[in-house]
């Protein structure tokens, strides 16, 4: 019986599946301002990998409060960016 049961399996196959698309907007790239320019370079990128930059550009430059780092102490650059206001993350 044991010889049956391995006989009877469904073979899987993959029929009819749907690729993901992965051209969404996020991934499209976009037109950098000068001011975000200094921060995370020209060229123009996808909002995910202005994200990443910005981040990087944040703790390279030892920018997150000591205490609660969820605030960001904006130096020249991103206050140029974001404003006089500052980052609250």
């Amino acid at each position: 019986m044991a010889a049956k049961s391995k006989s009877m399996k469904k073979k899987v196959t993959v029929k009819n599946v749907k690729k993901k698309k992965t051209d969404n907007a996020f991934m499209k790239p976009v037109q950098i301002s000068e001011a975000l320019a200094k921060v995370v370079g020209s060229k123009p990128l996808p909002r995910t990998e202005v994200t990443k930059k910005l981040w990087m550009y944040i703790k390279e430059h030892d920018l997150q409060d000591k205490a609660n780092r969820r605030n960001i102490i904006a130096d020249a650059n991103l206050k140029a960016v974001f404003g006089e206001k500052g980052l609250d993350v």
